[in-house]
């Protein structure tokens, strides 16, 4: 799978920009400020649609724009044209000419990972951010996982209003309790299934990119312990004080250990920082493993946050996409990439919103 084309209007710093692209490694030069993220960002908006960011659709219309169109063609097994516009008063998503109804459906026509300094939110940041990195692996590795987890919050959702409500009813609220049991129970199954499987290839990675200098251990934290309809009971005094469902899957955390330490709590900026990229590095591993290929990897800046040992630890994940014929968006102020990728490389000069 690659991008064989990107068309982006008014989105961020850009104006106007059609330009095609090839398998292989692609290197985005240029100063600060210049557009090389942006590139990158929506790149992930097709695959994704959100931004790596964190931010939403108004912060990325370019200044003085109304809108902004995000689209491009991706060729795999199956080729696709993709075409997203977001304006305040105006969303389309079209999939090969058609409107997209289902977001299950649309997930997977262009698969992602990148690797940025917001990726440190993983390890620093709110279980939110775990929660969602497991969520968006289930998303693209698991048929019916997106379907599953959109009925389950929006159950939650219900419940929550009722619970915010000033004369609760108790009948409706039991409803909605049993449904929020019934596909949370399959929330937690999904995910305590992924991380026996992910955590090898997570902790082969730390081991590369660390030079074996921790060992690493990733521990599903599920918020129910054992009996999800009795803890659920069990919370019903505390929930009436703070008008919110206390207990399921959106509670749930990823637990992750350096040599047995929490690493948020003991772990240094650099051990947190290699941390964050070696669950990047298995991300794209695991995804190659499912789907057979490997996915596009959207490199931002990384590389001059790393020595050059470390450097070298990404080697082996940037031969996998070579060998098989994927592709690679690396974003540098200066050429800081390992000499072993050699010249086979597409270099762009990123100037003020134009490649060239």
């Amino acid at each position: 799978m690659h991008l064989a084309s990107l068309r982006l209007r008014d989105f961020r710093n850009y104006t106007r920009l059609d330009v095609d692209f090839q398998p292989g490694f692609h290197v985005l030069l240029g100063d600060n400020a210049q557009g090389k993220t942006n590139i990158l960002e929506a790149i992930y908006l097709m695959s994704t649609l959100r931004s790596f960011r964190g931010v939403g659709g108004a912060q990325m219309i370019r200044h003085g724009a109304r809108g902004y169109f995000v689209g491009g063609t991706t060729v795999g097994r199956e080729n696709h044209d993709i075409k997203i516009y977001w304006s305040a008063r105006e969303r389309k998503l079209g999939l090969d000419g058609q409107k997209v109804k289902s977001l299950a459906d649309y997930l997977g026509v262009l698969r992602t990972v990148v690797f940025c300094t917001e990726d440190l939110q993983l390890v620093k940041g709110s279980a939110r951010f775990r929660r969602r990195f497991m969520d968006l692996l289930l998303a693209q590795t698991h048929p019916g996982y997106l379907a599953l987890l959109q009925r389950y919050l929006h159950t939650v959702r219900s419940r929550n209003a009722l619970l915010k409500s000033r004369t609760q009813d108790e009948s409706a609220l039991a409803v909605f309790s049993e449904e929020m049991i019934r596909l949370g129970t399959e929330v937690v199954k999904a995910r305590s299934e992924l991380i026996p499987r992910f955590s090898p290839l997570a902790r082969l990675a730390y081991r590369r990119i660390s030079n074996d200098a921790e060992d690493l251990r990733l521990e599903y934290r599920p918020s129910v312990k054992s009996d999800f309809a009795v803890e659920l009971a069990q919370s019903r005094s505390r929930e009436r004080i703070m008008r919110i469902t206390l207990v399921g899957p959106h509670r749930d955390d990823l637990q992750m250990l350096q040599n047995g330490h929490e690493a948020a709590i003991y772990g240094s900026e650099g051990q947190k920082r290699t941390l964050a990229i070696s669950l990047k590095m298995a991300q794209a591993e695991y995804l190659s493993g499912i789907h057979g290929s490997p996915p596009v990897l959207l490199i931002d800046d990384v590389m001059g946050e790393l020595d050059e040992k470390r450097r070298s630890g990404l080697l082996p994940l940037l031969d996998l996409a070579r060998k098989g014929s994927g592709q690679v968006f690396m974003t540098c102020t200066e050429e800081n990439w390992p000499r072993e990728l050699g010249a086979d490389l597409h270099r762009w000069q990123v100037r003020q919103g134009s490649l060239g």
